[in-house]
């Protein structure tokens, strides 16, 4: 599913990923772990398309993102990958609703369409009577779980989580993890989770240690 070969990245003098190699299955479910400043998010950030690389190659479904124009990047991004981030990123003015089918209406997928997929990724997280509610309206735990479907909504090859549960409770947090796996097993999309929680970090099926720019373990 995806595929890192000898990924660097440097700002300025500072060389952050000093030559990563990587290999993602279909439906797996990876975390990434370290302390901060060994290059997790900037590792998420490459393999996400977010950021380039200095150097090495990525595949995403055998599609290498960065030889795309950034007209045809964009759109990659939007039909094959999904984020989920620490804080939401969920727009104020829009409702759960509208916010989850934005990926699909920029896709060019139908507002009565896309509305319809919206209220089922909510309705099997149990969060369908809030679709009319905006984010100001939802607690923590909800905000996040609308972060999920509007992650879902085109149903991406392969979804990136940068600290998802970090701000979140524990209840809220054991809710989220058990919903990642449930996800997996109903969609068989790909997780790349970067966590500081060694709770989920144990949960996947495999742990990636980082340290000084280098997957150690």
């Amino acid at each position: 599913m995806l595929s890192a070969k000898g990924i660097k990245k440097s700002y300025d003098t500072l060389q952050i990923l000093k030559g990563i190699d990587l290999e993602i299955a279909e439906a797996e479910v990876i975390s990434i772990v370290g302390s901060s400043g060994a290059g997790k998010t900037t590792l998420l950030q490459i393999l996400g398309t977010l950021d380039m690389p200095d150097a090495g190659n990525i595949l995403i479904a055998g599609t290498d993102p960065f030889s795309l124009s950034s007209k045809k990047l964009a759109a990659f991004r939007n039909e094959s990958i999904g984020f989920i981030f620490q804080f939401h990123q969920l727009l104020p003015e829009f409702t759960a609703l509208e916010n989850v089918i934005m990926p699909a209406l920029i896709k060019g997928l139908n507002i009565t369409d896309a509305k319809k997929e919206g209220l089922k990724l909510l309705d099997k997280i149990g969060l369908s009577e809030r679709a009319e509610h905006k984010p100001s309206e939802l607690s923590g735990g909800e905000q996040q779980r609308v972060a999920v479907c509007r992650s879902l909504i085109n149903r991406p090859k392969v979804i990136f989580a940068d600290e998802p549960s970090g701000n979140l409770d524990s209840q809220n947090s054991n809710e989220l993890h058990n919903l990642f796996f449930q996800l997996r097993d109903e969609f068989k999309q790909t997780f790349v989770i970067v966590t500081h929680n060694e709770s989920l970090a144990n949960m996947t099926d495999r742990k990636l240690v980082m340290k000084d720019g280098l997957i150690i373990a």
